[in-house]
């Protein structure tokens, strides 16, 4: 049995000596370097005891550094865990308990915070990484042999650990196995044109899925480079866009790209291809991005749990307001969301997803895995419907998720925190249409008629107790909360009436 994903990863690429990344010092990375340190990386983790299925949970800020760790890990055997940086030790807290890592990384600036937070879940070892790739876990590399023996796993066995919101109750880790992974990133090449002459701007975050195993993952299978940036920057993207071929962003990215001057036809020309995901795009976004460039942005739809599930075709028409067709070796249905009955073509209903792309489980949830699945097929919590041609269009959710930035926000934790705040009597938090975001979090709140609250003081108690994409940009008081008979608070009534907030 072989390492099923990086061996994958190995034998697509046509020339060692080829750059895999450029990194923020302008340094060129190829894929000997990437061979080299990474088994470097993989010979570290196995000095400090890591053993086949053990999670080396990294929240570090990005870097190349993080990103041979990550194919250190895989080909050691473990199981990756990206974490946000913005996640608050409490946060931190919870991952590292119910994960139970054997190797936590963090930023050396965030060491002494949170080395008493991995003791107390039980973490053998902790090491650091800075945004610049040195620390603890660096210099390991360091002193490791350059060349390793990759330890096997086979397709279904896990490579990585992701954990993805819900609208109730705590995150939820999604067990995405070596297949999982390498499946998604090869339909992506083949969809998507990649090549090895492709130059992607990687200006994604590396802690889920789309910068992490959309960007980086379809880079390695092409044999492509990228210009890695450690964050988004409109000015320097539309630099770098004459030696680049293909961008990945949220909507975000399209939204402040277009308020610059230098978006013209001319700055484009030597792109390819525009991708845009993690949140919905709006139409608007879409048809004033073509008008600027001649490029028409390529929508796709994914989540945590499957990788991506369908694209809007290379070759073919990029339908506004759709996310396109399903990908090779993906299915998609739409069912009834009471009787799970398959709807008729254009009929509205829950969506469905089967194929090698689909999570093996949540961790340690077996009963909240089984309730997730409808006769094989993964139930998404997502509405929407399938035209004639195939097209899929996302409606709206089952559930209460906020997406924004290209983040995911459950309210029910949010909730939880500005309940607990005193003189608060219930909350609730919504999103709302944001044309930078795609969705503002919102919070609208029942205080007891005493209470000294206002919009700040509240904003200001969540400080440090939240990550700061979750806390709200707004916040609403009012007498009471809309319920219908059962008592249920109708967010959909509060969406509507808070729709308008952030487009005055």
């Amino acid at each position: 049995m072989t390492n099923r994903l990086f061996d994958l990863v190995r034998s697509r690429q046509p020339d060692l000596s080829r750059p895999f990344a450029e990194a923020p010092d302008g340094s060129v990375h190829t894929y000997a370097d990437l061979e080299r340190r990474s088994a470097q990386y993989a010979n570290a983790l196995i000095a400090l005891g890591l053993a086949p299925g053990d999670r080396v949970a990294l929240q570090v800020e990005k870097s190349l550094e993080a990103i041979f760790a990550y194919l250190g890990t895989v080909r050691a055997g473990g199981v990756f865990l990206p974490l946000n940086p913005a996640y608050t030790p409490p946060e931190v807290a919870y991952f590292l308990g119910d994960a139970e890592p054997a190797v936590f990384v963090c930023d050396p600036a965030s060491e002494e915070a949170l080395a008493p937070v991995a003791a107390a879940a039980g973490v053998g070892r902790v090491l650091t990484l800075d945004a610049q790739g040195r620390g603890s876990l660096a210099d390991a590399a360091d002193a490791a042999a350059p060349h390793f023996d990759d330890v096997a796993r086979g397709p279904d066995e896990l490579a990585a650990l992701l954990y993805t919101s819900g609208t109730t109750g705590r995150s939820k880790g999604a067990m995405l196995t070596h297949d999982n992974l390498a499946s998604n990133a090869l339909a992506l090449t083949e969809a998507w044109r990649f090549t090895p002459d492709d130059v992607l701007i990687h200006a994604l975050p590396i802690f889920h899925t789309h910068g992490l195993f959309v960007a980086t993952n379809v880079t390695l299978m092409a044999g492509a480079s990228m210009i890695f940036l450690p964050r988004f920057d409109p000015d320097l993207i539309l630099a770098l866009m004459d030696r680049a071929s293909v961008m990945m962003g949220v909507p975000t990215f399209y939204v402040r790209l277009l308020r610059s001057p230098g978006l013209t036809p001319a700055a484009a020309v030597n792109m390819r291809l525009f991708i845009s995901g993690s949140a919905p795009l709006l139409a608007e976004t879409h048809r004033q991005w073509q008008a600027r460039t001649g490029h028409a942005i390529l929508e796709r739809y994914g989540m945590t749990e499957t990788g991506m599930n369908t694209s809007n075709p290379y070759e073919g028409a990029r339908l506004a307001g759709t996310v396109g067709l399903p990908l090779s070796g993906v299915s998609v249905r739409v069912v009834d969301a009471v009787n799970g009955r398959e709807l008729i073509i254009g009929a509205i209903g829950m969506i469905e997803v089967k194929g090698p792309n689909v999570f093996k489980g949540y961790w340690r949830m077996p009963e909240k895995t089984a309730a997730e699945f409808h006769e094989g097929w993964f139930v998404t919590g997502d509405l929407g419907r399938i035209d004639a041609a195939g097209y899929v269009q996302i409606v709206g959710r089952g559930k209460d998720l906020v997406i924004t930035g290209g983040y995911n926000v459950y309210p029910k934790e949010v909730e939880s925190e500005i309940d607990a705040l005193d003189g608060v009597i219930e909350s609730a938090v919504i999103g709302v249409p944001h044309a930078d975001f795609g969705e503002g979090v919102t919070a609208v709140v029942v205080a007891r008629p005493d209470a000294a609250l206002d919009e700040k003081a509240v904003l200001a108690a969540l400080e440090g107790r939240l990550a700061r994409f979750k806390c709200p940009k707004r916040v609403f008081f009012v007498d009471d909360l809309p319920r219908n008979t059962m008592g249920k608070v109708q967010k959909n009534l509060l969406r509507e009436q808070y729709r308008e907030i952030y487009a005055r």
